[in-house]
């Protein structure tokens, strides 16, 4: 549908060395930013790992596979956790907006011994059937049968959902579906032992959104004030007409 977008205030206007001034003070501010994420990054790195004992077996376009396969000979794997439940008509409209931008990195990331892939708890018929309709070539196989979504906290079972809170982004809380979105980090070892090393869900999520990051450089950033939820503008990317805009009610 077609709205007007939200009021956003109009910055103030002055001359190119008062802007160039405001520019500068800004700059350190981003400096120390990024200094700080280094710092964070680093120290993310040196987390204890746990080591997965549990054999999962998941299927994809190459049949069953085990977690050590997902690797495809790297010693690092990245999985996204994506929505997609058992009977789903289609997949999660914010997950598919974060998957718009795999393709495009994963011959990157394959050059720095990184595989990227994404799991769903859909039976993988489905799978393959929605990633067509997007087009979409990265490595995608179901969890289905197995207790994976589950223990990685990305899957609710109804007697969790029952109780009125399910344990997601590491506490107890009220959860609106039976899936929910994550990216886990593993790491095997050349002995073949695999590790878990890091686990992130919601707005941890928020730095592999290329979109997002470049729509915080605009004036109207995210422009997701007065949104019933933040991402409540997102539409699969089949779905969007000219002139879309979201109706903030």
């Amino acid at each position: 549908m077609t709205t007007t977008a939200t009021e956003v205030a109009t910055p103030k206007t002055v001359s190119h060395a008062e802007w160039l001034t405001a520019r500068k003070e800004f700059l350190k501010k981003e400096k120390e930013f990024t200094r700080l994420r280094d710092e964070l990054s680093r120290q993310r790195r040196e987390l204890p790992r746990e080591e997965v004992e549990k054999q999962y077996v998941f299927e994809g376009s190459l049949g069953k596979e085990k977690l050590a396969d997902l690797f495809d000979g790297r010693s690092q794997l990245v999985i996204y956790h994506f929505m997609l439940g058992p009977g789903w008509s289609e997949g999660c409209p914010s997950c598919s907006y974060l998957s718009d931008h795999y393709d495009a990195m994963t011959i990157h990331l394959a050059h720095r011994d990184v595989t990227l892939a994404a799991v769903s708890r859909a039976p993988y018929a489905e799978i393959a059937a929605f990633q067509k309709r997007m087009g979409w070539k990265f490595h995608w196989v179901s969890s289905n049968g197995t207790d994976f979504n589950y223990d990685f906290h990305v899957s609710f079972t109804k007697q969790e959902r029952d109780s009125g809170k399910v344990y997601y982004n590491y506490i107890d809380q009220p959860f609106g579906s039976d899936e929910g979105p994550g990216l886990s980090v593993f790491q095997k070892d050349l002995d073949g032992r695999i590790y878990h090393t890091y686990s992130s869900y919601g707005r941890g999520l928020d730095i592999i959104v290329g979109t997002y990051n470049m729509l915080d450089l605009v004036p109207k950033g995210r422009d997701e004030q007065g949104l019933k939820h933040s991402m409540a503008w997102v539409r699969h990317h089949d779905k969007y007409e000219g002139g879309y805009f979201v109706d903030a009610n």
